[in-house]
This record gives C-alpha cells, sequence and structure tokens, in this order.
C-alpha cells in the first residue's frame, strides 16, 4: 500500500484501504499499536475559518455526528476524531478500525452465498438497534450498503461504519451518488439528492434481502450511466423479486435436504418488515430507526413464543382452532369404544358397551339355568324327599335299613323288624324238611299277616 500524503501529526498513514467517488479510506495507526480508520473527503476545505462555506457545513455536521458516541453502542462505530489534512487540505474523520469482514464479503467463497436465517435474524436486530441509536440523536447515515457493515472478530458483533454522506453537503451527496454511489442500495428519493431517516431504512431492507437471497433486489448489469440508469429506474418503479422464490433458487446445493427445507421456513414477520422497508414511497416505510427495530423486536418475541417460524398464526386464528380440537376431542370421548386398546395402564381391558351387556346378560341366563336344573332334579327324586320327611316328621317310628328277601322279599321298602314273621318262617322251612306239603294254618298266622301288613 502506498502512502500517498501525511494526514497530521501523531497520525500515520498506512496506505489506502478503499477509494471512490465519496472519497478514499485509509489504514491509519495513533499512538503507536492502535489502529483507526480514516475517512477523507473528496471535496478539498481552503480555510478553516468560518467565512468558508464548506468548513462550516464539515463542522457542523461533523459535532452532529460526534452525538452518536455521547452513548456508546456496539453496533456503531466509534467517532475518534476529525480535522483538516496538513497536504490538500481534505476534511477527514477518524473512526475506530474494526478488524473483520464486511457483509459483502460474508457473502462470497470460501463462504455460503447466502445467510442462514439464524445469521440473518441476528444482523436484523443488531443494525436496526444501530440505525435507531443514530436516528435518535438526528444523524442520518445516507449510505447504509453491506460493504459498511462489518463483523468485529473480536465482539462478535455487526458494526455500522462509514459516516461520509452523513458529513457531506447536499450538493455534494448528490454529485456522489450520480457518478459513484452504491446505487443498488440507495432510494428512490436518493436519486433527487434527499436523505431522510426513511431513506436509511430503505437501505437496511435491501440488505436485508441480500443476505436472504444472496443478490440485492435490483443488480447493476454492466457499466456506465446505462447501468446505473436502469437500476435507478427499477427502484422507483419496479416491483421487488420474489424473496421466497430468489432464496430457493440461492441455497447451497451442498447443504442437506433437511436443513434446506429448514432454512426455507422464513419468518412470515420478517417478510412484512422487509416489504415494508422496501416501499417506494417514504411514508409508508418505518419513519425511523426507532419505529423498525420496535418491529424487529415484536416480530421476534412473536416467533419465539409460537415457535413457529413459517407462519406466526394469529390469536383468534389459534383460538378457533383450539376450540374445534375441543370439539373433536369431546365427539371422541362420547363415542363407543371398539377395540380400545390400553393406553395409560395395559393391565386394564376396555369393552364396547354393547359387549358388555351381552355378557351380563349370557351370566344371568346361565344362573338361571343353573337354578332351575337343581330345582328339577329335587323333585325327581322323592326318596329323598320322603326320607327327608321321616326324619323331620311328627311320627316316632324310626327308619331302619330295608331287609333283602331276594326275589320273593318287598326291595326298596323300609319296614319294621317282625319276630313273630321271622319264627312262622322258620316253622315253614322246618316242615317241608320232614316232608310236610302244607304248613299249619292257625289264628296266630293270620294274626300275623294282619299285623304285617299294617303299621303300628
Amino acid at each position: 500500500m502506498s502512502k500517498v500524503f501525511t494526514i497530521t501529526e501523531g497520525l500515520e498513514n498506512l496506505g489506502a484501504l478503499r477509494t471512490g467517488g465519496q472519497g478514499s479510506v485509509y489504514k491509519g495507526r495513533r499512538m503507536g499499536p492502535i489502529l483507526t480508520a480514516i475517512k477523507l473527503l473528496p471535496t478539498p476545505i481552503h480555510t478553516e475559518s468560518e467565512e468558508d462555506k464548506n468548513f462550516r457545513s464539515f463542522r457542523n455536521e461533523v459535532t452532529k455526528l460526534q452525538k452518536v458516541n455521547e452513548q456508546p453502542n456496539p453496533n456503531v462505530v466509534k467517532i475518534l476524531s476529525w480535522g483538516i489534512t496538513d497536504s490538500g487540505s481534505f476534511p477527514y474523520i477518524e473512526m475506530e478500525y474494526i478488524e473483520g469482514p464486511d457483509l459483502g464479503e460474508l457473502l462470497h467463497p470460501p463462504h455460503d452465498k447466502v445467510f442462514t436465517l439464524k445469521e440473518a435474524i441476528r444482523v436484523a436486530d443488531q443494525l436496526a438497534g444501530a440505525l435507531a441509536h443514530c436516528h435518535k440523536v438526528g444523524v442520518k447515515h445516507g449510505d447504509v450498503k453491506s460493504n459498511n457493515v462489518k463483523y468485529n472478530i473480536h465482539t462478535g458483533n455487526y458494526v455500522l461504519l462509514d459516516f461520509g454522506l452523513a458529513i457531506m453537503t447536499e450538493e455534494q451527496r448528490r454529485t456522489s451518488i450520480r457518478y459513484a454511489g452504491a446505487i443498488e442500495f440507495m432510494a428512490p428519493e436518493q436519486h433527487e439528492g434527499k436523505m431522510l431517516p426513511q431513506t436509511d431504512v430503505y437501505s437496511y431492507g435491501v440488505i436485508l434481502y441480500e443476505l436472504l437471497t444472496g443478490t440485492v433486489p435490483f443488480p447493476l448489469t454492466g457499466g456506465g450511466d446505462a447501468g446505473r440508469n436502469a437500476v435507478m429506474l427499477a427502484h422507483i418503479e419496479s416491483e421487488v423479486p420474489d424473496l421466497i422464490a430468489a432464496r430457493k433458487k440461492a441455497i447451497p446445493k451442498t447443504w442437506d435436504p433437511e436443513r434446506r427445507a429448514q432454512e426455507m421456513q422464513v419468518p412470515q414477520w420478517l417478510l412484512q418488515v422487509i416489504n415494508k422497508c422496501l416501499q417506494k414511497n417514504p411514508a409508508d416505510r418505518y419513519p425511523s430507526g426507532k419505529e423498525l427495530e420496535a418491529a424487529i423486536i415484536t416480530g421476534s418475541l412473536s416467533a419465539a413464543d409460537s415457535n413457529d417460524q413459517h407462519m406466526a398464526l394469529n390469536a383468534l386464528a389459534l383460538k378457533d382452532e383450539n376450540e374445534r380440537l375441543r370439539a373433536e376431542l369431546m365427539k371422541l370421548q362420547q363415542a363407543p369404544l371398539v377395540n380400545a386398546e390400553p393406553v395409560e395402564d395395559e393391565s386394564r381391558i376396555s369393552l364396547s358397551k354393547p359387549f358388555y351387556y351381552t355378557i351380563m346378560t349370557l351370566l344371568v341366563l346361565f344362573m338361571g339355568l343353573s337354578v332351575y336344573s337343581t330345582f328339577i332334579k329335587k323333585q325327581a327324586n322323592p326318596s329323598t324327599v320322603k326320607q327327608d320327611t321321616l326324619k323331620t316328621g311328627n311320627d316316632t317310628t324310626k327308619a331302619v335299613k330295608p331287609i333283602d328277601y331276594g326275589s320273593a322279599g318287598v326291595a326298596d321298602t323300609p319296614t319294621r323288624i317282625d319276630y313273630d314273621s321271622m319264627r312262622q318262617q322258620d316253622s315253614i322251612k322246618s316242615a317241608q324238611k320232614n316232608g310236610e306239603s302244607k304248613p299249619k294254618t292257625d289264628s296266630t298266622q293270620s294274626s300275623t299277616q294282619d299285623t304285617t301288613a299294617k303299621p303300628d
């Protein structure tokens, strides 16, 4: 890097970092090892006096710019000093040197072509906070683009740099934009030399679109005034290309299918924020960075509550869906549970009501038949009843075991023991043995027969 000239005493020029129509950026070193970034403006100042219009404008804008650092913000570069160079009388502002790549570099190899949703939302949050901080103290950046937002490798924050346009006069801004400005990030009103808080909001929307799709909405193709005029006209008249379609086309093929599908779930609230930022009319955008930051915070919180980065359903829709599911649950609870499977206690068996009633009916019938069968058997066995009667009746006659007389006897009939009959039988047997054909019949025998016929 060549050393063109001396900046000032105690501030060493380490060579140019970047040059353009808005001026050049040099790497400097102050007080030994401390590195800083110096922004040189292209229009020299002849005298450092109140009579010089350019000097007065420069001093007033720098004084306003220094208010940004009255309350430090981790996402806004620190303004260290300002002055006029010893060589050439160019106005300059000295800022802290942020070590790390800018957003434009992070979109090129070896990095992926697009940011992940998580990192894009992180950039959106921090950059919105930076703009809110600047607009709160009345400072409009005017040159918000991916090359002016760097990733600080030491802190992990994204930092807004280069307030060059903020300290230019309106005429200087118009000339710079016409010939050297980053036309792809400029709001429609900037082509007329206007710079509003909504102008920074528009450029913010272009950056988020670029991070999610890998390209700006209206890229510059070809050089010269024709290409720049085409981009300018597109910002004024053309509709912004569909972000989801552009992201789907740009997502790296090296990502696995699951990751590609997940990264396509761009939150609805983020799409709405970008769409509002990119409105042609400044009045249709967020009025300033303060409202933009509030929208980012609200969207992030709503997405966290619903745990859904694809569709943020409103409260009414969620309530209706909840009622519908509750009604379906009630129907299922009231319906018969056929072939129900155990859910909590596997030892329990769930039966449908018809099956349960069938089992109970069969059980009652079985019990009835059992009782009826027992009753019929008792009626069919009178001996049991007779024996029970003899045992429990008022008759004092004792039942004895019947005597079996063979074929001539009376079977199964309980009788009393008649000793006279037994003697008669013995007499008959003796007579037969002695050769008598007929036994003698007397009144005693007749009396015995009568006695046998009737129980006492």
